[in-house]
């Protein structure tokens, strides 16, 4: 090798270097700043994209981020590998969220909607992607089968931001769960059988090699799934390994699918997720928290590849009246039919026009569609294929487009439609109660009786256990998971407190709703029983607002609780005021003001009640004497 190719492979090198820190800021920042604007992220990520590719070329000639250029430059075939590698984790953590009972839970309407509202709508679709947007036959089915999606990483935020509960909120969210792997499936399926048809294989005996290559897929990822139960049950891997574990027998079970047969990876992965889903293992949510962590990271970087990769011209290509009556008629024609039909009889009028408008698209469909795009793209390439896939290089804009669309108008419409229709909570959101112990219990209670409807949440059974027994709003589960994202109902709430005797604990469970809720709106227990600073305790920037004050914490007042101190509920009126209650109660701890609609208020440090006629304060102390204890203590004071 000589010092020109030297130097033209550190040119190529550096090249990459800076493209792969490129789309790792742009994808993070993306993130983070959807973070902080409270924006959908798929939008942002997809933007940033656009910005350093295609937008980027049409203002200064050639893109900041060329991935096809970068990736495939030198005779490499690197995308369409990284992208695939990407995709496959992504459907896993699909498949990693999809038990069973989840299936059980959802309600014949799902059920329905997913055995005969997908198909209904992958036909449908079909005719929509052919007759609207132009694409060719080929390209039309498999593009169809993964637009059937709506995943929940889209189905979720909205859900909190309409405060849609109810079985509405529910068909949405378990529709987004379970659709995620099966739009993937269709895809996988039609471009096997369409890869047969174009390279003139019998597509009996060709079809009948497909079918046995995806069950031996499907054999595949059970097995990797029962593996790795198996060892991880018996102590054959220690904890600080199993995260990687999973991460690499993913690879590797993609890996060796794709030796069987071409996308059956795709397959084999997603039954590798849902294996382990049902699994029951033990850890199962520190292993969604890694896996998690990977996929807002692969996610990022695909989102930015995709989009940055598209170029000017066919953007300028998409950008047509096809492209708006394709978006059209998917979201007023083929969703509301495949809703209307598949689910007759199962739901009501404004539960059917509300679900037959909301279906955003999302992570899954965009990286699915852009990885079938570029291997309908290789297949009409290739000197065997009897066909020319005219509308390949078509599907991924439109996926784009249809993901902008239905995140945008379904985001700014779901809130006033679903108040329009009724399906809207209507009463004020209540109280989520991370810990469960006594005091906790008694302080339900008394928040219960004052109009505002508390949920108690621990991770076990047994604390949790007498708060059922008293007829309140439980959930049984780890609030951090992603578990707890899926079943725990984010509409019901719109203030948490941390009351678990762990303050690190309360200050993370703080952290993790404050984004959501607001930091205002989180409250943890005072770091210690004193109300000098503990240089030891955790800072005020990371933890939760001080609930009743400083220095009134976890085991002074479980301590008082057993000491016979017990929660009020005192209502004031004109009569009798605030002042009234401080002087006769002088001893006690304000913990919260119910305003007379509903709305409360935590007390703490910095935030005094105001009073007024109709305000019902909760406080906690002594309990009142009874009469005959008075009498008897004023007869032994004479």
């Amino acid at each position: 090798m000589n010092h020109m190719d030297f130097a033209l492979a550190g040119a190529g090198s550096s090249e990459l270097i800076f493209a792969c820190a490129l789309i790792g800021a742009l994808g993070i920042g993306a993130q983070w700043l959807a973070w902080r604007l409270q924006a959908p992220a798929i939008v942002l990520m997809a933007l940033a994209g656009l910005a350093a590719g295609p937008l980027w070329a049409v203002i200064f000639g050639e893109p900041l981020l060329d991935p096809e250029g970068v990736f495939n430059g030198g005779g490499n075939d690197l995308l369409r590998p990284i992208v695939s590698l990407a995709v496959a984790v992504i459907l896993f953590e699909g498949g990693l969220v999809l038990k069973f009972e989840n299936l059980r839970d959802a309600g014949a309407a799902v059920r329905r909607m997913v055995f005969i509202g997908g198909p209904l709508a992958w036909g449908l679709g079909t005719l929509a992607a052919r007759y609207a947007a132009g694409l060719d036959w080929s390209s039309s089915i498999v593009f169809a089968g993964v637009m059937v999606v709506t995943g929940p990483t889209v189905i979720m935020p909205l859900l909190r931001q309409s405060k849609l509960g109810g079985k509405a909120g529910a068909f949405l969210k378990w529709e987004g769960i379970v659709n995620d792997p099966i739009g993937a499936l269709f895809a996988v399926a039609s471009f096997e059988i369409i890869s047969v048809a174009a390279t003139g294989e019998s597509i009996l005996g060709k079809g009948a090699m497909i079918v046995f290559a995806a069950a031996l897929g499907v054999a595949l990822g059970i097995a990797f799934g029962w593996a790795i139960v198996r060892a991880f049950r018996a102590g054959w891997t220690p904890e600080y390994l199993k995260a990687p574990i999973i991460f690499a027998s993913i690879i590797l079970c993609y890996a060796l699918a794709e030796q069987i047969e071409k996308e059956i990876g795709l397959v084999a992965v997603t039954a590798y997720g849902m294996t382990l889903a049902n699994s029951r293992l033990a850890g199962i949510a520190e292993l969604r928290k890694f896996k998690e962590d990977i996929a807002v990271l692969l996610v990022s970087g695909v989102f930015v590849i995709l989009t940055a990769n598209l170029k000017p011209a066919v953007i300028q290509d998409a950008l047509t009246w096809r492209t708006l009556a394709f978006l059209a008629v998917m979201m007023l024609v083929v969703r509301p039919l495949s809703v209307w039909i598949s689910t007759y009889g199962t739901l009501k009028r404004n539960e059917a026009l509300l679900l037959g408008w909301i279906a955003p698209r999302g992570i899954v469909a965009v990286a699915v569609s852009s990885l079938f795009a570029t291997l309908l793209e290789d297949l009409g390439r290739r000197g065997d294929s009897k066909f020319y896939f005219s509308g390949a290089e078509q599907i991924t804009p439109l996926a784009f487009a249809m993901v902008f669309a239905t995140v945008v108008l379904h985001g700014f419409t779901i809130g006033p439609l679903a108040r329009r229709l009724g399906l809207a909570r209507k009463d004020k959101p209540g109280v989520l109660f991370v810990g469960v112990n006594p005091w906790s219990i008694d302080l339900a209670k008394a928040l219960q009786s004052a109009g505002v409807e508390p949920i108690l949440a621990d991770n076990n059974w047994r604390r949790l256990r007498p708060a059922r027994e008293a007829g309140l709003n439980t959930f049984f589960g780890e609030v951090l998971s992603e578990d707890a994202e899926v079943r725990l109902d984010h509409s019901a709430f719109d203030q948490v407190i941390g009351l678990s005797a762990n303050e690190p604990y309360n200050a993370l469970v703080s952290g993790h709703f404050a984004p959501e809720l607001g930091r205002h709106k989180v409250y943890q227990l005072s770091a210690q029983d004193t109300e000098d600073e503990d240089p030891r305790a955790i800072g005020m920037g990371t933890r939760g607002r001080t609930l009743i004050r400083r220095g009134r914490g976890y085991d002074s007042l479980i301590r008082d609780h057993f000491r016979g101190w017990t929660f009020g509920k005192t209502k004031l009126t004109d009569e009798y005021g605030l002042e009234e209650f401080r002087e006769d109660r002088q001893k006690a701890d304000l913990i919260a003001e119910v305003r007379p609609d509903g709305t409360v208020t935590f007390l703490g440090p910095n935030r005094e009640p105001k009073g007024g006629e109709g305000v019902t304060l909760i406080s906690f102390g002594p309990a009142r004497p009874t009469e005959s204890e008075k009498e008897l203590a004023a007869a032994q004071a004479g």
